[in-house]
């Protein structure tokens, strides 16, 4: 297992990951950063538990909106989803999955 240090608001993080996917937990770290960032604009400084738990609840709603498109919109031609559509839906379970692992790590610190 790999670890990796990622930076968010200013602090770092080491987190265990898969080996080879470093390069895309930094991707989601980023993406959290500029999450982070973006509320800090709108609101102002505000602690670090509540700008992650605000960066959180902006990523699930993009991932709940994500699933009720995917969930309405049929493959074409068919009823059954599409195999491509299975793997997204299960990808994007494993994320899920994944960042509420992080979430729980980030909360035990």
């Amino acid at each position: 297992m790999a670890q990796v240090t990622i930076r968010i608001n200013g602090f770092a993080y080491t987190v265990g990951c898969e080996d080879g996917q470093e390069p895309h937990l930094e991707l989601m770290a980023a993406d959290i950063e500029q999450r982070i960032t973006s509320i800090k604009a709108i609101g102002g400084q505000s602690g670090e538990a509540r700008l992650l738990m605000l960066a959180a609840l902006l990523l699930a709603d993009e991932l709940h909106d994500t699933r009720k498109a995917a969930a309405s919109t049929p493959a074409a031609g068919s009823e059954k989803p599409s195999k491509a559509a299975a793997e997204k839906q299960a990808r994007l379970r494993r994320l899920a999955a994944r960042a509420e692992e992080i979430a729980a790590d980030l909360s035990d610190a």
